[in-house]
């Protein structure tokens, strides 16, 4: 069976975005267990020029559910407006792409594979994919990437993560 555009992106980023629910969970746990303030592991970042913690959450979210909504239209814009800055609002973002993401018509996304969607930044296009290639090759690696980098934030902090956390529920047979 040949593997479609839907299957190649969608149920990962399902799998992902539910594990991240589990990461947000033992992170307000381990602020509770040290005595710690939402601030300390909200405000973290890797680096100093690194988005902290809440950005990589709607990273995640406009390199699944955002990208999805949009590829219809032809053009990719992304939106930084809507960053939370609380526990229940990165849940609330989470929920919300899931739900996107479990509404995807899998037949619909297929048949606009091939069409051309423009990447546009600040009301510039920054370049030109197909739909397929926008998904591949542009927002899956950075949904990983934001997923991985919000993971790594938790463990330096010393969140007690493991890979485990990070893999979430494998689509077994």
């Amino acid at each position: 069976m040949a593997l479609t555009l839907y299957d190649a992106f969608v149920p990962t980023c399902q799998q992902t975005l539910a594990a991240i629910h589990g990461m947000i969970d033992k992170a307000q746990a381990y602020i509770a267990d040290k005595g710690l303030t939402d601030a300390d592991l909200l405000e973290a970042q890797l680096s100093g020029d690194m988005w902290p913690l809440p950005w990589h959450i709607r990273s995640c979210s406009l390199h699944s559910a955002s990208v999805l909504e949009q590829l219809p239209s032809g053009e990719f814009s992304p939106n930084f407006s809507e960053v939370s800055g609380n526990w229940d609002g990165l849940r609330a973002q989470i929920t919300s792409a899931q739900d996107v993401l479990a509404n995807v018509d899998a037949d619909a996304l297929e048949a606009i594979a091939d069409s051309e969607v423009a990447f546009v930044m600040g009301g510039k296009t920054l370049m030109k994919l197909t739909a397929q290639n926008m998904l591949l090759s542009f927002s899956q690696p950075n949904f990983h990437f934001h997923a991985t980098t919000f993971y790594d934030i938790l463990r330096h902090q010393g969140v007690p993560l493991g890979k485990r956390d990070y893999l979430g529920a494998l689509r077994t047979l």
